[in-house]
């Protein structure tokens, strides 16, 4: 067993010195014998890790320090040693949060032992957890999981570092296919909070008729079927991150309850009376605009405010310029490896293939163009052949209307231009023409 701090609060001093002796066989555990219950509150400031509690001190009762205690530490194990065999008082201990009582007899010394044992076991395996939420913030290092170097995602770096730093709500806006997703895990395993818990929930995928216990639990009977009581999803979250996908699909009434409870930093299960305390942060995300949803009365104006906090717009793949292929290298050697292939590349045909797709999946759609081509190819490289893009979505955007060549044209290089930021010598090179044809059709404001 390893070391451990350990307090006795026994006014009989014989008997105080026999649990000291017992509880001391393992020459790496500091145990402290005290006589009276200030003496115990008085020292707590060393942070002790189990306290062996006699509930009859001769300056205050039991449940006393034990309140006192778990004021400075509500999450100290404190074990209620007692000379009387009292149900009642037993249970009332119990209920103030005691991790254990005992009654005084010839078996009491090993109870404590056993309940030490128990109690370093947790805290070993609360370090295992914590090393790996330590780990899986490496993982989730922003730089690591959001793959790109374009101007417009490195402002989303720095929007993000932002987030890291303190516990403001963040809403993630974007279209489909985005990386909200990642965002918000890399925001929570960034963060203080990285050793919490990390809850996500679609708020679409719930039937508004459950919405509400999922959110915030139930208790046993409160509806047919709860034959349980259940936590909820704000309290699994708490001292971690609840991430809120699809918050616009929120009915209305789901919308007040949920605003009074980010307000009180309460809830009450479902069917239930109790106040429970909970600290979440609290990360949203939508595909929608929410203040146009404001507009049209679909959201709360009270709720919207309350959950803006920081707000990161995410930007379409089309308007990432270079990062299509930073990313789509990134998914092929992900496939490649996850699936025991040959390490494979991208030809260069294949690379200009993807460069002039408007993806309007986003990062989503671009992996699974990649995961499909490394399927259909059938050397080491990819080549364009084996690049295969939605019929729909390739012409739907640029055929819409019937238009001329010169007009299809001028289309196409007013997306390029909006693409790379106005660059001609980038947006020549990329569609293989003279740059002095794009200079000469800007100055003849035809762009």
């Amino acid at each position: 067993m390893e070391s451990l701090k350990v307090f006795i609060v026994e006014d009989d001093k014989l008997y105080g010195e026999m649990l000291r002796y017992h509880l001391a066989l393992n020459p790496d555990n500091e145990v402290l014998l005290f006589s009276t219950g200030k003496e115990c509150i008085d020292n707590l400031y060393q942070d002790p890790d189990f306290i062996s509690l006699d509930y009859s001190l001769p300056d205050m009762s039991g449940l006393d320090v034990l309140q006192k205690i778990h004021a400075y530490n509500q999450k100290l194990p404190v074990v209620i040693v007692s000379g009387q065999d009292d149900v009642n008082t037993a249970v009332s201990l119990l209920k103030e949060g005691a991790y254990d009582y005992f009654v005084k007899d010839e078996e009491t010394k090993n109870r404590l032992w056993h309940s030490l044992q128990k109690v370093q076991e947790n805290l070993l395996l609360k370090q295992e957890i914590n090393q790996l939420k330590d780990e899986v913030g490496k993982k989730y290092e922003f730089r690591n999981v959001i793959k790109g170097n374009s101007p417009a995602i490195t402002r989303i770096f720095d929007l993000i570092d932002k987030a890291t730093q303190t516990s403001i709500v963040v809403s993630l806006l974007g279209e489909t296919g985005t990386g909200k997703d990642l965002v918000a895990k890399a925001i929570h395993y960034n963060s203080p909070r990285r050793t919490g818990s990390f809850v996500p929930i679609n708020v679409s995928a719930i039937p508004g008729e459950l919405i509400e216990s999922e959110f915030f639990g139930y208790e046993k009977g409160a509806f047919t079927g709860a034959n349980t009581r259940k936590k909820g999803k704000f309290e699994q979250a708490n001292d971690g991150t609840i991430f809120l996908d699809e918050i616009a699909e929120m009915d209305t009434n789901m919308q007040t309850k949920l605003l009074r409870v980010l307000q009180e930093k309460e809830l009450t299960r479902v069917g239930g009376n109790m106040i429970i305390k909970f600290d979440a942060r609290v990360i949203v995300a939508t595909n929608k605009d929410l203040a146009e949803e404001v507009n049209k009365g679909n959201f709360r104006e009270d709720l919207y405010y309350r959950l803006l906090g920081l707000p990161i717009e995410l930007p379409p793949l089309r308007e990432r310029g270079d990062d299509v292929l930073i990313l789509a290298k990134f998914f092929l050697g992900e496939f490649c490896k996850e699936n025991n292939m040959e390490m494979k590349t991208l030809g260069s045909e294949a690379q200009k293939r993807l460069m002039v797709y408007t993806y309007p999946g986003n990062v989503r759609e671009l992996k699974a163009i990649i995961d499909l081509a490394a399927v259909m190819s059938n050397g080491l490289m990819i080549e364009e052949s084996d690049i295969t893009f939605s019929k729909k979505n390739f012409t739907s955007e640029l055929l819409n209307n019937d238009d001329t060549l010169d007009g299809y044209t001028k289309k196409i290089l007013e997306h390029y231009l909006r693409k790379y930021n106005r660059n001609v010598l980038t947006v020549a090179k990329r569609l293989d023409i003279g740059k002095s044809t794009v200079y000469r059709m800007m100055k003849e404001n035809e762009l």
